[in-house]
């Protein structure tokens, strides 16, 4: 505003100077000085303009809690029925599965540790396991397989089991004599009474600490009764009819 009116100011100036000659010979002329007017009426609302630039993405705010839990909705409908199952007879064929695995694999594992070869008389035939068992484990897994535990009842066949464990390497094993039922009544594990032959050792049958009641054969074919609970390498009779 100021620099208009500084403007209308020098236009009067410059009309004096140049125009005073001028005025002397036409009084009706006269000099208007424009000046602005006043502000006007407001004018019609323009039409509404385009939309303006996206702004920039303010800052996340920060989490709210967690809400109540809703209600519990109502049950779905019930589904479509099962098909029928024979299960008895599936059950009976897993499990008669499951027994075939298990014999299967305690095979394999008595195989493991037999003695390569066997030993056999006229009417028996002689198995050597390595492995370890009490005296009734033994007598088990001999009986699991048709045969019980080596009943050497006559010379010839105990130095037939004293030469086989001796070549095995092995310094004793079970044998099938023990006086469990009855304290120095000895007999076999077929339940058979020892009648003329036995090979005890010097001193032998001593039940040592009132807990000796099942016998062992050593490599150089002596008997000694030992404690049941021990573990030993052990030997198997099978009869050959039967085999």
């Amino acid at each position: 505003m100021k620099r208009a009116l500084a403007l209308i100011g020098l236009a009067f100036l410059s009309v004096l100077r140049a125009g005073g000659a001028q005025q002397t010979v036409d009084d009706t002329c006269s000099v208007q000085i424009l000046v602005p007017g006043l502000k006007g009426d407001a004018g019609e609302k323009g039409d509404k303009g385009a939309p303006g630039r996206p702004g920039r993405v303010g800052p996340t705010g920060e989490k709210g809690e967690k809400g109540d839990s809703g209600d519990i909705g109502p049950p779905g409908p019930n589904g479509e029925p099962g098909i029928p199952c024979e299960c008895g007879q599936l059950r009976k064929a897993v499990g008669e599965t499951d027994n075939q695995v298990a014999q299967i694999t305690a095979e394999l594992k008595f195989i493991k540790h037999a003695v390569a070869g066997v030993r056999e008389t006229e009417q028996k035939i002689y198995l050597l396991v390595k492995e370890e068992k009490r005296y009734v484990d033994a007598q088990l897994a001999c009986q699991g397989r048709g045969g019980t535990l080596g009943m050497p009842k006559d010379e010839a066949a105990n130095g037939l089991l004293a030469a086989y464990v001796a070549q095995a390497g092995l310094a004793r094993v079970f044998i099938g004599i023990n006086d469990l039922e009855r304290e120095g009544a000895f007999v076999y594990a077929d339940r058979s009474p020892m009648q003329t032959f036995s090979k005890w050792r010097s001193g032998e049958p001593n039940n040592a600490y009132d807990e000796e009641d099942c016998v062992e054969l050593v490599a150089s074919g002596g008997w000694n009764d030992v404690a049941c609970h021990l573990t030993m390498p052990f030997l198997c009779e099978f009869d050959k009819e039967n085999v």
